[in-house]
């Protein structure tokens, strides 16, 4: 038997358990009206949010920069890799945020490895929200904390299990992870409660914002609008979603900058993002806070299709976002329901276990700024014709 054969079986596994995943390939710009294996496509699947990924002025701001600097960055940060471009988009994240600065990272994973694995050891505790992203978990267990998760937006579990931490005095620092809003459930953090229990308890709060950067709250501060950095003392964001570009940061106090810097091995020993990355960012960070009237038309399709669904009679999640799951249940379902839509040109990713939990595979419908009323209008006529078909999901409970 050769050394692969169980890795084989395992592969032939999943795809009898209707779990295997495939990838795509994408041959046009990441936009609404797209080609996907060279077929057209209407895609209602990618995170950019504001539709910021192919916006001409963030394209230019790239070339321009590119010219300049060349397509790598050549070293990591501490070494040759840190530019001009870098340095600036830094600052501005910081104002933008509200801190006292934000450090650059290639990848939001590697920005929650590092980050997590910088402020926690063996004689800290770490407490997680049990639907946290994994690299959020990964994180806390990579770490060598002591690691709690705490029942899904759920304050008084944390607050339980914070309690029990300090009445034994067992841990030198405790930190709170969480979400801000949680990408295959697409709800929120219960934001004020949390700051308020970590408050009462002398622990750290880290917010992982990715899916609500940019897209939420009336001047794109997500979830963490109106927190200051005394209260939620580590700002996590990606760029790839609502900026539309890629990579990620952590904001903050100077303290938490500088260990950053000095003991999260990820930003430590990777190269930085391109510079022309950076430079494109600095343009969608001006869109973020000039076009308000992005997040507004985003706001109007969320709403129209809960309606619209709702009166479908389809089982949707309890999400103001752009993140709007049909709970189906039967990953078998599931996947005939996307493959139905993809029939009529629509792209909907099939959500199954591990992703989620067993018995709970989705649609991740998700919108864009981009996505215009007629686009909506064809999503929801093409979803009404497999309810007619199908019929409506049995009931699930979460």
């Amino acid at each position: 038997m050769s050394a692969f054969d169980s890795l084989q079986d395992a592969l032939e596994q999943r795809k009898q358990d209707h779990l295997y995943r495939s990838r795509r390939t994408l041959n046009a710009a990441q936009q609404p009206e797209t080609l996907i294996d060279d077929k057209p496509m209407l895609a209602f699947c990618s995170n950019d949010y504001l539709g910021l990924a192919n916006d001409p002025r963030v394209i230019e701001r790239f070339q321009q920069a590119a010219s300049i600097y060349g397509v790598g960055s050549g070293a990591s940060h501490l070494v040759n890799g840190h530019s001009a471009e870098h340095h600036a988009l830094e600052e501005e994240l910081a104002a933008f945020t509200g801190r006292d600065r934000a450090l650059l990272f290639s990848t939001g994973y590697m920005a929650n490895l590092g980050c997590i694995g910088a402020l926690v050891d063996k004689p800290d505790a770490v407490f997680e929200d049990k639907l946290n992203h994994a690299s959020l978990l990964d994180g806390g267990l990579s770490s060598g904390a002591r690691f709690q998760r705490y029942l899904h937006n759920d304050v008084e579990s944390l607050d339980k299990r914070l309690s029990k931490d300090r009445s034994k005095d067992r841990s030198r620092r405790r930190l709170v992870v969480t979400d801000g809003v949680f990408s295959m459930d697409g709800d929120c953090a219960p934001m004020t409660e949390l700051v308020e229990c970590c408050a009462k308890h002398d622990a750290w709060l880290m917010v992982d914002d990715a899916h609500g950067l940019g897209c939420l709250g009336e001047t794109g501060l997500g979830l963490t609008e109106g927190f200051d950095q005394s209260q939620v003392q580590v700002l996590m964001g990606t760029l790839g979603k609502g900026f539309g570009t890629s990579g990620a940061f952590v904001a903050g106090s100077e303290t938490l900058i500088e260990t950053l810097i000095q003991f999260a091995r990820p930003y430590i020993y990777t190269t930085a993002i391109p510079p022309a990355v950076a430079a494109a960012t600095r343009a969608s960070l001006q869109i973020v806070q000039q076009e308000p009237e992005r997040r507004e038309h985003l706001q109007q399709l969320i709403q129209h299709f809960r309606s619209e669904a709702q009166a479908m009679g389809l089982t949707l999640m309890d999400s103001p976002t752009p993140i709007q799951p049909i709970l189906i249940g039967s990953e078998a379902e599931t996947l005939a329901w996307s493959q139905a839509l993809e029939a009529q040109g629509i792209l909907v990713t099939a959500i199954r276990p591990p992703t989620v939990p067993k018995g709970t595979a989705r649609l991740r419908i998700t919108f864009s700024a981009s996505h215009t009323q007629s686009q909506l209008e064809r999503l929801l006529t093409a979803l009404q014709q497999i309810v007619q078909q199908r019929g409506l999901p049995e009931a699930v409970e979460l």
